[in-house]
């Protein structure tokens, strides 16, 4: 038996429920709402969060921090990470998206130094960090900041 080959028992899934068909289908004449009231109407029902006119929990508890409005995000990648190039590469942002080593190609990319290089490479990036600058140059490449 695979995978494939696997079938759902007779009766295992349920049509569900028709409500609103009569009084024998079980569902009938209020549908399962009740005798009025707000839920009982149509597009009746409080708001999610709202706890009857009570001060809400996402109001009751402090807040707490900011949002920087002017946080400059990076695509990070490590050092460890260009081994996956070939000798004498010319390493850009462009061929990092392509290999799928950077995800968002509209950020600038910053190298790290985490890891070793074993190869010689050309590195194209926007920002370096010390260490990484030194292991490229270390390993025989080159670091040129865009």
């Amino acid at each position: 038996m695979r995978l494939h080959e696997i079938r759902v028992p007779r009766r295992a899934r349920f049509a569900p429920t028709r409500k609103g068909r009569g009084i024998s289908a079980g569902q009938g004449k209020t549908s399962g709402r009740g005798h009025r009231g707000q839920n009982a109407r149509s597009g009746g029902g409080v708001r999610i969060g709202f706890e009857g006119g009570q001060l809400p929990l996402n109001q009751r508890v402090p807040k707490k921090g900011f949002t920087n409005i002017f946080r400059k995000e990076y695509s990070v990648i490590n050092i460890g990470a260009l081994n996956h190039f070939t000798e004498d590469t010319v390493v850009t942002p462009e061929t990092l998206n392509e290999t799928g080593l950077v995800k968002d190609s509209k950020k600038p990319v910053k190298v790290l130094g985490k890891g070793q290089l074993d190869k010689k490479l050309v590195v194209q990036a926007h920002f370096f960090s010390k260490s990484a600058a030194e292991k490229i140059e270390n390993a025989g490449g080159k670091v040129e900041v865009l």
